[in-house]
C-alpha cells in the first residue's frame, strides 16, 4: 500500500498563535514540505484546487511543476483536478508536461469538486454539474489514448484533426476519478476501468465498502481486468510522538475549519467529544502515532476490502510549518515504512 500527504495549502489564521501566513509565505513552505516528503520515503504528495480566500492552491499545476523541478522520488498528483470546471486540453497539457519534468512522475485525479467556486468563477452553469464531468472526461480519456483527436462536444469548441501537445513520458498518463458517496460515480468510475480515490472526511469508513464493491462489480462486468481497479482513499491525519499531542494539536484547526464549512451547509456545530468519537477505532480521523494510525489504516485496509493508497490531508488543521515538517518525517519515516511492499 502507498502513503501520502495531501494538502490543500491553507492560508488560514493558525489557530492559536493566530498568526496569519501570506500567499507566497505558505507556498514556500509547501515546497519544502514537498522535499522533505521526498526525502524521507513519502509514496505520493497531492495538491488540491480551491477557489477561496483561505486557500492557495487555485492552480495546483502550477505547484506541482514547482515540486516536480525540486524532487526525485516522489509522486505528485493533483487531488482533485476540477475538471469540470476546466479545459481537458489544457489539463492534458498541463499534466503531460509536469510528466516530463519530473521523468514520469505525475499523476491527475479529476473530479467535480465538493465546493462549486469554480463553476460561477468560469460562466458555468450549476445544472451542467454532471454533464460537464462526463463530457470532459470522455474527451481527457481520449487526448490521452489519440495524439490527434477528432470531437464534438456540448461544452467546449470542436476539435478536428488536432494535434494535442506534449506527450507525457508515461504512456497512458495515470488518471483517477476523485468521488464522494454518489454510487453513480463510483460504477462510472469501475465501468472506465480508471482507479478510485475515495474522500472520507468523517463518520465511518466502513459504510463506504458497498459502494467500493459496487465499483468492483461495474468494473469486472465492463471487462477490465482486477489489478486496473485499484482503490485510494483520502482522510484526515496527523501524526505526533503521543496521540494526546496528535490529537490536541490537530483539534482547534480542525473544528474552526469544519465549523466554518457548516455554516455553509448546514452541519451541526462541532465539539471535541465529536472529535474524540472520531479517533475511536471505527472513525475516520488518522490522529495519532504513527503505531496507532498504522492499526487504524490496517482496519481501514480490511474494511474496505482492500486499498492500494491512502492519504493524509493534514492542512485542514491549519498546523504551523514545523508541525507539518514533523508530521511529514514521521509518515515517511516511520508509517510508511509500515506498509512498504506488503498487502495491508
Amino acid at each position: 500500500m502507498q502513503i501520502g500527504i495531501d494538502s490543500f495549502v491553507a492560508l488560514a489564521p493558525h489557530p492559536v498563535t493566530g498568526k496569519l501566513r501570506s500567499a507566497a509565505e505558505r507556498i514556500e513552505h509547501l515546497l519544502e514540505e514537498i522535499e522533505l516528503a521526498d526525502r524521507v520515503g513519502v509514496d505520493v504528495f497531492g495538491i488540491g484546487e480551491h477557489h477561496r480566500k483561505e486557500f492557495a492552491d487555485s492552480a495546483p499545476s502550477v505547484l506541482l511543476a514547482a515540486a516536480a523541478a525540486r524532487t526525485k522520488h516522489i509522486r505528485l498528483t493533483s487531488a482533485v483536478t476540477v475538471l469540470s470546471a476546466d479545459d481537458p486540453v489544457r489539463v492534458f497539457q498541463q499534466f503531460s508536461t509536469i510528466d516530463l519534468i519530473s521523468k514520469g512522475r505525475i499523476e491527475v485525479v479529476v473530479g467535480r469538486g465538493s465546493f462549486v467556486d469554480a463553476y460561477p468563477l468560469f460562466g458555468l452553469d450549476l445544472k451542467d454539474y454532471d454533464d460537464l464531468f462526463a463530457e470532459k472526461l470522455a474527451l481527457l480519456l481520449k487526448l490521452r489514448e489519440q495524439e490527434t483527436v477528432t470531437w464534438t462536444g456540448r461544452f467546449r469548441p470542436s476539435l478536428h484533426r488536432a494535434g494535442v501537445y506534449p506527450r507525457p513520458l508515461q504512456n497512458p498518463l495515470p488518471v483517477w476519478i476523485g468521488v464522494g458517496g454518489t454510487p453513480a460515480s463510483f460504477v462510472r468510475a469501475g465501468t472506465l476501468g480508471l482507479p478510485l480515490m475515495v474522500a472520507i472526511i468523517g463518520g465511518h469508513p466502513k459504510r463506504f465498502r458497498s459502494l467500493i464493491d459496487l465499483y468492483r462489480q461495474a468494473g469486472k462486468q465492463a471487462g477490465h481486468a482486477e489489478e486496473k481497479l485499484k482503490v485510494g482513499v483520502h482522510m484526515l491525519g496527523y501524526l505526533a510522538e503521543t496521540d494526546t499531542q496528535a490529537a490536541d494539536d490537530f483539534y482547534p484547526g480542525y473544528a474552526r475549519t469544519f465549523a466554518n464549512i457548516g455554516k455553509e451547509r448546514g452541519w451541526p456545530p462541532v465539539t471535541r467529544s465529536h472529535f474524540d468519537a472520531l479517533l475511536e477505532p471505527g472513525g475516520a480521523l488518522l490522529v495519532g502515532t504513527p503505531d496507532t494510525v498504522a492499526e487504524k489504516i490496517r482496519q481501514v485496509n480490511q474494511d474496505l476490502g482492500g486499498i492500494d493508497r491512502l492519504t493524509l490531508q493534514i492542512s485542514v488543521a491549519d498546523l504551523d510549518h514545523e508541525q507539518t515538517l514533523s508530521t511529514i518525517a514521521l509518515t515517511g519515516e516511520k508509517l510508511a515504512k509500515k506498509f512498504r511492499n506488503r498487502a495491508s
